[in-house]
């Protein structure tokens, strides 16, 4: 058994033999000819891959539990869906894309006793692995590609001829080629036209949740809300708070996805840029990092996917009371009505409602 790492802990652009960036005219989508590719799960990722892998010309199934909203859209997208254990039996390489908390018993109840020794098993998320929820058997290669952005951009960028950026793993390699498979997996979904980028399983976990927990999600949401609360509380217009906390994050962050801090402090003011440098590091100071290291420390000794696997074994009661509590929120009826006038806003389901 390997495991894919750079050594220093950074990231290393994986390519060829070189350290350019890969591509698809690099060869790789021809070694997956006669490769049978089952994609269990047709949510956000699986449903992209699933494209993308059959536009790049691989023999493709898809796997889903009959009956279900996935199995119409697949067939609405020109599949033919198989029940799970039909569609793994003879796989070559197994994907398995459905939410981390339904990997576990899917796996062990109707993968795992089809598996063909010599096969592959494929993640885009390490969390079951790492964290030893999954234990995959011992004659297969594993690995993971990872699309750095929602199934809907990865299916995007592709039909325009670009890709989005993968993270590449093996945390298994039987074969001793478990790394060029991944490679050759992330070519097709075009995730090579970005860049693949090697990881490993522990790295990729780790740090993806610290960053939904402390920064994507958890941080940016208690910052907006606070941030809201505060001047509400301070006698300001709840309209006004909002457009100010939450409305215009978004230019911030388009700002800071486009080019960094640089193309943020270039197009802002120099009254907001000043403001950022002398204020932001009192609001996020030594005792949120502080925090911040707690947070991490807990993903790293696994203690938050124990507590998230025993709220989920649980029924999910605390989870949904703390996310009811977090939508009932007094700025998400300011956001409400706000929005409704906004036009650019209005998502396809808003107009059918």
């Amino acid at each position: 058994m390997t495991q894919t790492t750079t050594g220093d802990n950074s990231y290393g652009e994986v390519s060829s033999g070189d350290n350019s960036s890969s591509s698809d005219s690099d060869g790789r989508l021809d070694s997956l000819a006669g490769c049978r590719v089952a994609v269990v799960g047709y949510g956000s990722q699986g449903r992209a891959q699933a494209l993308n892998l059959r536009d790049s010309g691989v023999n493709v199934v898809v796997g889903l539990r009959r009956g279900g909203a996935s199995w119409t859209r697949a067939e609405n997208d020109g599949w033919l869906p198989l029940d799970v254990e039909t569609a793994v039996s003879d796989a070559d390489l197994v994907a398995l894309l459905v939410p981390d908390m339904a990997q576990p018993e899917l796996f062990e109840t109707c993968i795992r006793p089809r598996l063909v020794s010599g096969s592959a098993l494929l993640f885009s998320h390490g969390f079951n692995v790492h964290f030893k929820a999954i234990a995959p058997p011992s004659d297969l290669d594993v690995v993971m590609v990872a699309p750095k952005g929602p199934g809907n951009l990865v299916r995007e960028q592709y039909e325009i001829g670009r890709g989005v950026p993968c993270l590449v793993a093996v945390h298994q390699d039987v074969s001793g080629r478990a790394s060029d498979l991944a490679r050759r997996y992330g070519s097709a979904i075009g995730g090579a036209r970005a860049g693949l980028l090697e990881t490993s399983f522990k790295e990729e976990t780790e740090t993806d949740l610290f960053g939904e927990q402390a920064v994507l999600c958890g941080g940016a949401t208690e910052l907006v809300t606070a941030g809201w609360e505060t001047l509400v509380e301070a006698g300001y217009s709840p309209k006004v708070a909002y457009f100010e906390c939450l409305h215009e994050l978004k230019l911030i962050v388009d700002l800071l996805y486009e080019g960094g801090l640089e193309r943020m402090h270039r197009f802002v003011s120099d009254t907001a840029s000043y403001g950022d440098l002398t204020r932001g590091p009192r609001v996020v100071d030594e005792g949120a990092r502080q925090r911040m290291r707690q947070i991490l420390g807990q993903i790293q000794d696994g203690s938050f996917a124990t507590e998230w696997r025993d709220e989920h074994a649980d029924g999910g009661d605390r989870y949904h009371a703390l996310k009811q509590a977090r939508l009932a929120h007094p700025i998400e009826d300011v956001g409400r009505k706000l929005r409704s006038r906004l036009a650019w806003l209005r998502q396809p389901e808003d107009a059918a409602a």
